[in-house]
C-alpha cells in the first residue's frame, strides 16, 4: 500500500508544477524549468533561512509544568540541545549527551522517552542503567530526572 501511495505522490509532484494554480499569474517558470530540467537543490537555502532557530523554538516551549506530549517536536529538539544533547546522524530519534559524571543515550520512542546511562562513560556504573519516562510527565520532571543522572 505504501508503494502505491508513494508512487501516487511522485506522480502528483510531477504534475503539480504544470498546474496553472501552482504559480501566481505574472511569475514565469525558472529558466532551468523552462528547459525541462528541475534545478537541483532549488530553494534549499531560502528554506533553511526561513526556519526558526533554537532560541525561537525555546521561546515557544509550553510552560515547564505541562506534559511533554503538549510540546511540538521542534521544541523538544531545541530543549534537548539546550540540555547538552546532540542528535545522532544515524537515527534522528536518538540523542547523546556526555556530561562530566555520566554519558547517556536518549531516544524519543513512540510511547515514551527512553534514556540509557552508559557504563562506558565516566563514573562507576557496573552496568548500563535504563529509565523510561511517559510523555504525560511534565518537562520539568523529565528534565530533573534526566539531569539527575543514574
Amino acid at each position: 500500500m505504501s508503494m502505491a501511495l508513494s508512487s501516487s505522490l511522485r506522480a502528483l509532484a510531477l504534475i503539480s508544477p504544470a498546474l496553472p494554480s501552482a504559480r501566481p499569474s505574472g511569475f514565469a517558470a525558472p529558466a532551468s524549468r523552462a528547459r525541462g530540467r528541475p534545478r537541483r537543490g532549488a530553494g534549499v537555502v531560502s528554506q533553511a533561512a526561513a526556519l526558526p532557530s533554537d532560541a525561537q523554538w525555546l521561546e515557544r516551549l509550553p510552560e515547564k509544568k505541562k506534559p511533554l506530549y503538549t510540546h511540538s517536536l521542534p521544541c523538544i529538539e531545541a530543549w534537548l540541545r539546550s540540555l547538552g544533547f546532540t542528535q545522532s546522524r544515524e537515527d534522528p530519534a536518538v540523542w547523546v549527551a556526555e556530561k562530566p559524571l555520566w554519558h547517556a543515550r536518549l531516544s524519543l520512542d513512540v510511547t515514551d522517552l527512553h534514556i540509557r546511562y552508559l557504563k562506558s562513560g565516566p563514573g562507576s556504573l557496573e552496568k548500563d542503567v535504563e529509565r523510561r519516562f511517559s510523555y504525560a510527565l511534565s518537562r520539568e520532571d523529565i528534565e530533573n530526572a534526566i539531569l539527575g543522572g543514574p
